[in-house]
């Protein structure tokens, strides 16, 4: 992509921070990293609490982990790595694994498993299992790793969550009491004197305040824990909002519950009931959150999920099954009706037809025979085949779509910078407003002023939420490309679906893109007195001693209706005209109109079917046999299919397309005329390309072009978008942003519709977080209130504050369910 963000670094490194709640705890991480000496550029994702570090030379990553602690937060352990040990005979052997492998820089913990042959390691970012395995080998034993079937960090996050709703449980069990104590009291005049008549106000606030502090202590440590350090930091985050917030009404009623005396008079009351619910209610906004981002990574959940556990190889002469660790390259596998590819490979035995939506987006399955290729993970259908592994592990298809679809949910759109840029001072502006809440109604307030003041202050800080405007755009990336993902689209790179939203043309390239990129034989027309089939044969016979792409399409018509070929003798090329040979004892001549004018023969007899296939955009050429005129042929290129839903798709969506292609003028317009394409640039020579797409720019703007990303990298490079159309087993095209992974044009509107929903559920997100803020902090300080009256309760804007975040959420997992608006006809 044509743009800053595409630019490339030598060093990157992704890494799992930990203690992030809100946007504001986002922009201190990435100042913090940017600090560091080497880091060129630093992304931080809230949603998938991780940071892509960038530069130029290798990272020192404890430089690294210092920075992010002192900011405040943690770097996590990588996950466990699981190494196969093989040569462990004693306990003794498993004493030197385990000493080995804890002698490895960055190892904390080594555990060997004489049983199992197994062994696992607990590191922290550094340790690379390439290191962990030389380790093995300088201690006498060989290892190799074994792939995590399961994802520890969805592990962990399905941990935190059980703990979230624990905590929630505790704190609603024992809020509860506290809130009809003190509000039932308020509301309900007759539970009031019942609380007067049985209890008593004293023993009622003491109760409040045993049941509040086992609140704060228990289910509510983690906001002090984290809140108070940032605020002596001078970085406070949304933590620290409700920990001054909570504090505040839980020490003004400690006062009141135990020296009154010191209070002015009239304002000895007690607040119990808000530090406790507030607690309550931010715990369950927490609790729906941490659901609801679990939900946003569901799409890699369902491709990990697709890899198959076991395979069934070739060993000795006999079938054994294996598991997926042990299956090597040049393994032959066997895969049966029914059963997961469970590595890529190329087919040596066997014919089936192969289920392969989850990587294409395409439902219809697709014929595989010999020298085809299969995909792990896909779904084989009625038949059985052999096939030989190419391709296992971290370098498989599923593997990179994988990491695709992780860097793109990971990355940081530019929509997002003025968003990074608000939110670092938002905190600090809302301790500030609180504050000056507090002083404006202290001073000027009715009274009890005290309480006016406390109470509105406390509502001020309770209400601002970070949280949704750090999470509005990057679940809605999250979500995104995981359809997209599920639709045959990978995004690359993350921007790109902001930047695809933008574009007004869509560049295609011609052969292997609009057309099927091989010349067919399309036309073939023999006068009376010829036999189709006899013609065919001679003309093919003659083909054969060509290498011409037209003299290949011919040949293959031939042996598509299994003709046999015959021997030709005195073969000759005729520069300019054709060619010349005999067949048989006859013989052939094989070229244009001008070829036969020179022969001396009329081709009037085709001149209805010469007068099409010029309007086709098609070359005629013709046959002679013995001086006789005999065939017409036509070869071409033909239009995919799917392509006219296609383009008819783009213009349905606004856009323009242009086809850039090397043909001539008169061909080119003949397919753009079939396809309503808009423009066409022709006899464009391979290395012009990029020429024409900055033609395109200057003419229009913001270019898309859409190539089969072999040919087309400086094209796919210098568009603003580049898409290749690949096929499900090439994916990893390093020049396109989006790669289309049906190999069907069909992708491109898929892709775009796909990229301006997502836009448009970021806006519609940051419009509820921002406006949210806007509207009700003001309301929360109490300006309502002269004129009507009205005041927020602290207890009302926690149960707001925890909405926002849920609401954002909620909005972004739409696009889960995204689907490609209907093409009119």
């Amino acid at each position: 992509m044509n743009s800053e963000n595409s630019k490339s670094y030598l060093y990157s490194e992704t890494l799992p921070i930990e203690g992030m709640t809100c946007a504001s705890c986002v922009g201190r991480v990435e100042k913090a990293l940017k600090k560091v000496e080497g880091v060129e550029n630093a992304e931080v994702n809230l949603a998938t609490e991780k940071a892509m570090i960038s530069s130029s030379q290798p990272l020192d990553l404890i430089a690294v982990t210092k920075a992010v602690e002192r900011a405040g937060y943690k770097i996590l352990a990588s996950q466990p790595i699981e190494l196969s040990i093989e040569g462990m005979t004693c306990a003794s052997c498993v004493g030197r694994v385990e000493k080995a492998l804890k002698k490895v820089e960055g190892v904390q913990q080594a555990n060997v498993n004489l049983a199992t042959e197994r062994a696992w390691v607990q590191g922290n970012a550094q340790v690379q299992s390439s290191d962990l395995i030389q380790a093995v080998k300088k201690a006498g034993y060989t290892a190799k790793q074994i792939e995590q079937s399961v994802s520890v960090q969805q592990d962990k996050k399905a941990t935190e969550q059980q703990q979230l709703k624990r905590d929630l449980m505790i704190s609603l069990i024992l809020a509860m009491p506290v809130f009809i104590l003190e509000m039932g009291s308020h509301m309900i005049p007759a539970f009031h004197m019942w609380v007067m008549d049985n209890i008593g106000t004293q023993q009622s606030w003491l109760i409040q305040f045993v049941l509040t502090t086992l609140v704060l202590i228990f289910p509510g440590r983690r906001f002090y824990q984290k809140g108070i350090p940032a605020l002596w930091r001078f970085a406070p985050d949304m933590n620290s909002l409700v920990a001054v917030g909570t504090l505040a009404a839980y020490s003004f009623s400690l006062i009141a519950t135990f020296i009154p005396q010191v209070l002015p008079e009239g304002t000895v009351n007690v607040y119990y009931e808000a530090a406790a619910v507030i607690v309550s209610l931010i715990l369950l906004g927490r609790y729906f959150e941490a659901k609801a981002k679990g939900r946003t990574s569901q799409a890699i959940q369902h491709l990990v999920g697709m890899q198959a556990k076991t395979a069934r190889v070739h060993h000795n002469g006999q079938v054994v099954e294996v598991t997926i660790a042990e299956v090597t390259t040049e393994t032959i596998v066997e895969i049966r009706p029914g059963e997961r590819v469970p590595v890529d490979g190329e087919v040596i035995e066997g014919q089936s037809y192969i289920d392969e939506s989850m990587i294409t987006g395409e439902p219809i399955p697709v014929k595989k025979q010999v020298g085809d290729q299969v995909v792990g993970g896909t779904v084989n259908q009625n038949g059985t085949l052999n096939f030989r592994a190419t391709a296992i592990g971290e370098s498989s298809v599923l593997a990179q779509i994988i990491r695709m679809v992780e860097q793109a949910q990971g990355s940081k759109l530019p929509i997002q910078a003025l968003v990074d840029k608000v939110t670092m001072w938002f905190v600090p502006m809302v301790m500030l407003l609180a504050a000056l809440t507090f002083i404006v109604w202290f001073i000027f307030g009715p009274e009890p002023a005290l309480t006016f003041s406390l109470v509105n202050a406390v509502a001020v800080l309770i209400i601002a939420c970070p949280c949704a405007m750090g999470l509005a755009t990057p679940t809605s990336i999250m979500v995104g490309t995981g359809r997209g993902a599920e639709m045959g689209v990978l995004f690359r790179k993350g921007e790109a679906l902001q930047a695809l939203q933008e574009v007004k043309v869509i560049a295609v390239d011609k052969t292997g893109t609009l057309t099927e990129g091989k010349p067919t034989l399309t036309d073939f027309h023999v006068q009376q007195g010829f036999q189709h089939e006899q013609v065919l044969r001679i003309v093919a016979s003659v083909e054969a001693k060509s290498e011409h792409p037209i003299a290949v399409a011919i040949v293959q018509a031939a042996e598509q209706q299994n003709i046999s070929l015959l021997p030709i003798t005195n073969f000759e090329s005729v520069t300019g005209f054709g060619i010349k040979a005999e067949v048989a004892g006859q013989t052939i001549h094989i070229g244009a109109d001008r070829y036969m004018k020179q022969l001396e023969l009329d081709v009037t007899p085709f001149e209805n079917e010469a007068a099409r296939l010029g309007q086709e955009g098609k070359t005629p050429l013709y046959v002679a046999i013995d001086q006789k005129l005999a065939a017409i042929i036509a070869v071409a290129d033909p239009i995919k299919d799917t392509n006219y839903a296609a383009i008819a798709g783009l213009h349905q969506l606004g856009l323009k397309v242009a086809m850039i292609t090397g043909d001539n003028r008169h061909t080119a317009q003949a397919i753009a005329a079939k396809l309503h394409i808009d423009q066409v640039i022709a006899e464009v020579l391979p290395d012009g390309k990029v020429d024409a797409i900055r033609q395109l720019q200057q003419q229009y703007g913001r270019v898309a072009f859409v190539g089969d990303g072999i040919n087309d990298a400086p094209a796919l490079a210098q568009a603003d978008v580049g898409l290749a159309i690949g096929t499900g087993t090439d994916v990893a095209i390093e020049a396109a942003d989006v790669v289309l992974m049906s190999g069907s044009l069909q992708g491109v509107p898929n892709a775009i519709a796909l990229s301006k929903a997502t836009i448009k559920n970021i806006r519609q997100n940051l419009f509820w977080a921002f406006f949210y803020n806007i509207a009700l902090i003001p309301i929360a300080a109490g300006v309502l209130y002269p004129a009507f009256g009205i005041l927020l309760s602290p207890i009302f804007a926690a149960g707001a504050m925890a909405l926002s975040s849920v609401f954002v959420l909620g909005n972004a997992f739409r696009l889960k369910y995204f689907q490609v608006p209907m093409i009119k006809a």
